[in-house]
């Protein structure tokens, strides 16, 4: 990429590409695994943000980590699913970003996942970045500079 392409994705902002948390499937801290499944079963996805009762985000919880726990030696312990809650298993170790970074600050942070949670400066949720939408950022870029259109 040319100087100015560089330039114009740095002056891309994460909350211009992002999806913000009205729209965002989630679940809270003490919310039961059954809950949990249920919200990722009908939203389609395979992740989901967890967040505390402040809306502050927690981690992310997902089908897998969830289907690993109730899948027994010869058979799905079903009953796990309203006994266990979700911070018993969600993980907690999440990549974030700020509303405020840039697109290149964003691909570099995606790169190893679907989604990365945008959160504010005191950790309240403000959203996801997903590859999806940083992808089709780069392909807009890629397809209106005409250097790449020869």
């Amino acid at each position: 990429m040319s100087m100015t392409q560089d330039r114009q994705l740095v002056d891309i902002a994460v909350a211009e590409l992002m999806i913000s948390s009205e729209k965002v499937a989630h679940v809270q801290l003490n919310n039961p695994l059954e809950h949990a499944l249920l919200v990722l079963v009908k939203s389609g996805y395979s992740a989901v943000p967890v967040l505390d009762a402040t809306y502050k985000l927690a981690g992310i919880i997902g089908k897998t980590v969830i289907l690993n726990q109730i899948l027994g030696l010869e058979r799905f312990e079903i009953e796990k699913l309203s006994e266990m809650r979700v911070q018993e298993i969600m993980q907690h170790d999440v990549t974030t970003i700020s509303k405020e970074n840039n697109l290149l600050d964003g691909l570099n942070a995606i790169i190893d996942n679907n989604f990365i949670c945008v959160v504010d400066e005191e950790g309240y949720f403000d959203g996801i970045l997903t590859r999806r939408a940083i992808l089709k950022q780069l392909k807009k870029e890629i397809y209106s500079s005409k250097q790449y259109l020869k």
